[in-house]
C-alpha cells in the first residue's frame, strides 16, 4: 500500500481522463484524508478532484444552501463520522442517552442524506464506524446496551438496514480496513489528541482505496469475470500427471485450500461474476474431475466458458474475452505459475493478474485483500448471467451451421419486449447504467434513485427492452430514457445495450420502438448525442446506421414522421 508521503505528492499531480468530483465532510479533521483520497485516485488512474471542508462542518455546510460545498458541484459527497468524536459525545450521556445513542445517530445521518439530496444530485458514500473498546465493561460490554461498543456494533446494524432501503447511498465500510489492519495501526492516539485526525497516516492509504473503489464500481469500472487456470490454481497437483485420485481438493493432503477457494469462486459466481477457464491441458483430461470427483465443489455448469489445450495462455485469453464480448479490463486471470502470469500481463496489459502467493494456503486471502469484485448494485437477474452466456455459446455453435445470417437470425425465434420504467425493473436497469460501457452512447451512470425519479418525471420518456429466444432468455437488455426538450423534440439522454445481443436485429427493434413511442407521445422530433469514451468506440456511428441525420460534431437527428421502420427478425 501507498505511504501518506506518496499520496500527499500525487494528489498535487495533474492526471488524464474524465473528471470525478469528491466533497469529504467530516466531524473531525479530514484534510489528510481528503489528501490521500485525491492521490491514491491519481496513482490509479482516476482523475478526482476533491474539496475539503473544514473541521466538523457538517451541518453548517449542509444546512447553507449557498455553501462551499454546494458551491462545488460534488459527483460525491462522503460523510464520515468519527467514532472517536462520536465516543466524546456517548460519555455525556445518561444511561438513558446512552441506550438510544445507535438511533440517534442514524436520524442524524438521516437528516444528512436528506438534506443533500434536497440541494444537489450528488450521490452519497457513507462511512461506517470502526470500534472502540474502553473495557469499561470489559467483555460484558457485549450485552449491555449502555456501553459504548454495544451501541457501535448496533449503530453498524441499523446503518446497514438504513442503507439497503436507500440505492443512491453508497457504504464505505471502515470498520473492515480496522479490522484488517488491527486497531493499533489504524488508529494514532497522538495524531489524534494533537491534531483531531482519527486515522494513522500509513492507514490513509488503506481508506483511500476504499473510497476509490465505490467510486469506480459506481462509474462502472467492475471486473465481470475471473478466468482459472487448474492446475496447482484449483486443486493440488497436476491432473495429467497425478490422475484423478491423486490431485489435492478436499480432504486429501492441502485440498481444503483448494475446496475453500472454490466455494469463494461459486459465491461470486452466484454474485454475477462469471467463471471461465484457461488450461494448457487436453479438454478430456482438464474437465475430468469437474465431471467424476466427488468433492470437487465447482462443476462444469459454473463455467461460462471453458478453454483447455496447448495454445499459449494470452491467445486463449484473448478468445474468451472475443467470445464473452466483454472489455479486457474486466477480466481477472489466476494463475499459480509466474511465468503465465507474467506472459499474460506483458501481452495484454490491461488484464488484472493478481500476484498470488507462492503458498496456496495464502490465496483466498490475498484475493479477498485486494476487493477486486467491488459493486454498486445487485440484481435478481446477476444470479442467472453464467446460464445466459452459457446460452449465447450455444447460439454461437448453432450459427455455424447456416449458409446466411438471415436464416440464422430467423432459426432463433426472437421475441423482444418494450415498456416503460416500473418498480420491479429499476435496480437491473439502475445496473445497466452503471456497469454498460461499450454500447452506451453518453455513458451517463444512474442509482436506484435516479431511475425511480425520471421514471415519475412526465418530462421523460422511458423503456426497457426484454429479448428471448429459443435458446433461453437474455432478461432486460437495453435502456432508452428521452427527455422532452419542448412539446415536439426529444432528446435522447441515454440508450445503452449489453453487448451479448448485438447484431441479431435488436439495435433495429430498438430503434422501432423508439421512435413508435416516442411519436405516440407527441414527438416530431429526436435528438440525439453521441459522446466518445475509450470504451465505446463500437457505437460512434449507430445513429447514422439507425437513419438519423448527422447535425454536428456527435449530434443526431431524425424526424419522425419521415422514418422507416427498420428490418428485424425480432417479433
Amino acid at each position: 500500500m501507498y505511504r501518506f508521503r506518496e499520496l500527499a505528492k500525487a494528489a498535487k499531480k495533474e492526471t488524464e481522463g474524465k473528471e470525478f468530483s469528491l466533497a469529504v465532510l467530516g466531524n473531525v479533521a479530514t484534510q489528510f484524508l481528503a489528501q490521500a483520497i485525491k492521490g491514491y485516485a491519481h496513482l490509479t488512474g482516476l482523475n478526482l478532484k476533491v474539496f475539503d471542508a473544514d473541521y466538523n462542518q457538517i451541518e453548517a455546510q449542509l444546512l447553507d444552501p449557498a455553501s462551499e460545498t454546494y458551491g462545488f458541484k460534488p459527483d460525491y459527497i462522503l460523510l464520515y463520522l468519527s467514532t472517536d468524536k462520536l465516543y466524546e459525545e456517548f460519555m455525556g450521556l445518561d444511561d438513558k442517552g446512552r441506550g438510544s445513542f445507535a438511533e440517534n445517530i442514524l436520524a442524524r445521518l438521516s437528516t444528512y442524506w436528506e438534506l443533500i439530496g434536497k440541494n444537489t444530485n450528488s450521490k452519497i458514500l457513507q462511512c461506517g464506524f470502526t470500534e472502540i473498546d474502553d473495557r469499561v465493561f470489559g467483555n460484558f460490554g457485549a450485552k449491555t446496551e449502555i456501553s459504548f461498543t454495544y451501541q457501535t456494533r448496533k449503530l453498524n446494524f441499523i446503518l446497514a438496514e438504513a442503507l439497503s432501503k436507500k440505492p443512491g447511498i453508497f457504504p464505505v465500510d471502515l470498520l473492515s480496513v480496522q479490522t484488517a489492519l488491527g486497531t493499533g495501526s489504524f488508529y494514532d492516539p497522538v495524531l489524534y489528541y494533537n491534531a483531531k485526525v482519527p486515522v494513522a497516516l500509513d492507514a490513509l492509504g488503506y481508506v483511500a482505496k476504499q473510497v476509490t473503489d465505490v467510486i469506480r464500481a459506481v462509474q462502472g469500472q467492475v471486473k465481470k469475470c475471473v478466468i482459472c487456470d487448474l492446475d496447482n490454481t484449483l486443486w493440488g497437483g497436476v491432473i495429467g500427471d497425478d490422475g484423478l485420485s491423486g490431485i489435492e481438493i478436499g480432504e486429501l493432503g492441502r485440498g481444503h485450500v483448494f475446496t475453500d477457494l472454490q466455494l469463494w469462486l461459486r459465491s461470486l459466481k452466484q454474485r454475477g461474476i462469471l467463471l471461465g477457464v484457461c488450461s494448457k491441458n487436453n479438454e478430456d483430461t482438464a474437465k475430468e474431475p469437474f465431471e467424476k470427483h466427488e468433492e470437487m465443489v465447482l462443476r462444469l455448469s459454473d463455467f461460462a466458458i471453458f478453454t483447455a489445450n496447448w495454445e499459449d495462455k494470452a491467445a486463449n485469453i484473448r478468445y474468451i474475452q472475443k467470445t464473452l464480448n466483454i472489455g479486457m479490463d474486466s477480466l481477472v486471470f489466476l494463475d499459480d505459475n509466474p511465468f503465465e502470469r507474467n506472459l499474460v500481463r506483458s501481452m495484454i496489459p490491461e488484464i488484472c493478474v493478481p500476484e498470488l502467493p507462492s503458498d496456496p494456503a495464502m490465496y483466498l486471502s490475498c484475493l479477498q485483500s485486494l476487493n477486486l469484485f467491488e459493486t454498486a448494485s445487485y440484481s435478481a437477474e446477476d444470479a442467472d448471467r453464467t446460464g445466459m452466456y452459457r446460452a449465447e455459446a450455444q447460439r454461437r455453435e448453432s450459427e455455424a451451421a447456416f449458409a446466411s445470417i438471415d436464416d440464422y437470425l430467423i432459426s432463433l425465434e426472437m421475441e423482444g419486449s418494450a415498456e416503460a420504467f416500473d418498480e420491479l425493473h429499476y435496480p437491473r436497469i439502475a445496473q445497466l447504467t452503471q456497469r454498460s460501457n461499450q454500447f452506451n452512447l453518453r455513458t451517463v451512470r444512474y442509482t436506484e434513485e435516479d431511475i425511480a425519479r425520471i421514471a415519475s418525471d412526465d418530462s421523460y420518456v422511458t423503456l426497457y427492452y426484454m429479448l428471448k429466444d429459443k435458446f433461453g432468455d437474455h432478461g432486460l437488455v437495453s435502456v432508452v430514457i428521452m427527455k422532452k426538450e419542448t412539446e415536439d423534440v426529444f432528446f435522447v439522454d441515454t440508450w445503452l445495450m449489453s453487448c451479448r445481443v448485438l447484431k441479431r436485429g435488436m439495435e433495429e427493434y430498438i430503434i422501432n420502438r423508439m421512435v413508435e413511442t416516442a411519436k405516440a407521445n407527441g414527438a416530431k422530433t429526436i435528438r440525439a448525442e453521441y459522446i466518445p469514451t475509450p470504451k465505446n468506440r463500437m457505437v460512434e456511428h449507430i445513429y447514422d446506421d439507425m437513419g438519423f441525420d448527422c447535425t454536428g460534431e456527435g449530434l443526431y437527428s431524425l424526424e419522425v414522421d419521415g422514418f422507416n421502420k427498420l428490418k428485424t427478425y425480432i417479433k
